[in-house]
């Protein structure tokens, strides 16, 4: 009896979940509604939203290096690959050079943020590099 309430209660849960990620994929299609959420807009199919996601990214791991806050500014900055990686291959086709150079820079970024004692002026210059390349690409 006891095993069989388990086996209900895992499948009940999983039915759940199954629906839930449904449900989320049919409202991140686009909206013809301009009241749409900015979260909606920042994991929307690659486009505009992700840039704006990614610029998000940078500015609050900016503020958090300006702050010393390093723990802060890694957490944040972990985000930036799943805001990359939507938009990445467009940018990629359009300038192979911004790519790059967005490619570098964010290296350059993660492996500051991962030493000891992160130089907080380098990453500082880093982030503001990496926020003009992100805007000049995603004007292409």
């Amino acid at each position: 009896m006891f095993r069989q309430n388990q086996v209900f209660i895992i499948t009940a849960i999983s039915l759940l979940v199954l629906v839930g990620c449904s449900n989320s994929e049919k409202s991140s299609t686009p909206q013809s509604s301009s009241a749409a959420s900015p979260a909606a807009e920042t994991t929307a199919s690659p486009g505009k939203g992700n840039f704006k996601g990614l610029l998000s990214v940078v500015t609050n791991t900016k503020t958090a290096v300006a702050a010393g806050n390093f723990t802060k500014a890694k957490a944040e900055f972990g985000k930036f690959e799943g805001f990359w990686s939507q938009v990445e291959d467009g940018v990629k086709a359009k300038s192979s050079n911004s790519y790059k150079a967005i490619e570098d820079k964010a290296d350059e970024i993660k492996s500051g943020l991962n030493t000891s004692s992160p130089n907080k002026q380098k990453l500082l210059a880093a982030l503001d590099s990496l926020n003009k390349n992100i805007t000049s690409v995603s004007k292409l």
